[in-house]
């Protein structure tokens, strides 16, 4: 178990739970004042690509080149890591709403922090860990500014904010999840 919290203080753990429980419950208490509507996807889109770049702290070690040579096996810790920050990130915000304020859906909240924390890991094998809160913030950006999805590479480009019954939204945010996943698990964080 001494493995387990060294490697937790390591990759900051600690300070990257914290700020998921706290930049959730900073936009519940926004949400609070009924001023977007319950059915407004933004504020839990926000929510969940504010805790996946709090999780992104940790995809990187302090020394890059002991984690290739160490002997240990990295890709199932790396796995799990990306898994574990975004089961973490979904379960925040609907414990969170299971406090009153309802924002989203279950199923919107599984499909978008899936999709978010697979963008981190993607961020981390192809920016660094220091820049991997890049991807999942532009592409919000870029959702919340985009016309309306009626074409299915719109629904592609804007699916952090599509219904959680659409297919382009789901697919999206399967293969993000999936490939980031991989990427990171295998690759590792680039130096």
């Amino acid at each position: 178990m001494r493995w387990l919290t060294l490697y937790a203080r390591s990759r900051q753990v600690p300070a990257s739970l914290a700020m998921v429980v706290i930049s959730t419950m900073a936009v519940w208490a926004l949400a609070r004042d009924g001023g977007a509507g319950p059915g407004d996807p933004r504020l839990p889109a926000l929510v969940l690509a504010a805790g996946a770049m709090a999780v992104s702290i940790g995809l990187g070690g302090q020394d890059l080149a002991l984690d290739r040579t160490a002997a240990v096996r990295w890709v199932p810790r790396r796995a799990a890591h990306v898994l574990l920050g975004g089961a973490f990130v979904g379960a925040v915000l609907l414990t969170v709403q299971a406090m009153g304020e309802n924002m989203a859906t279950t199923a919107f909240v599984v499909r978008d922090s899936a999709g978010v924390i697979g963008l981190v890991a993607v961020g981390a094998t192809v920016c660094g860990a220091q820049y991997a809160w890049t991807l999942p913030i532009a592409w919000l950006s870029f959702s919340f500014f985009a016309p309306p999805a009626t074409s299915v590479p719109m629904q592609v480009a804007t699916w952090m904010l599509l219904p959680p019954g659409s297919a382009a939204g789901t697919w999206t945010a399967v293969v993000l999840a999936v490939a980031g996943t991989a990427a990171y698990a295998f690759a590792g964080p680039r130096r």
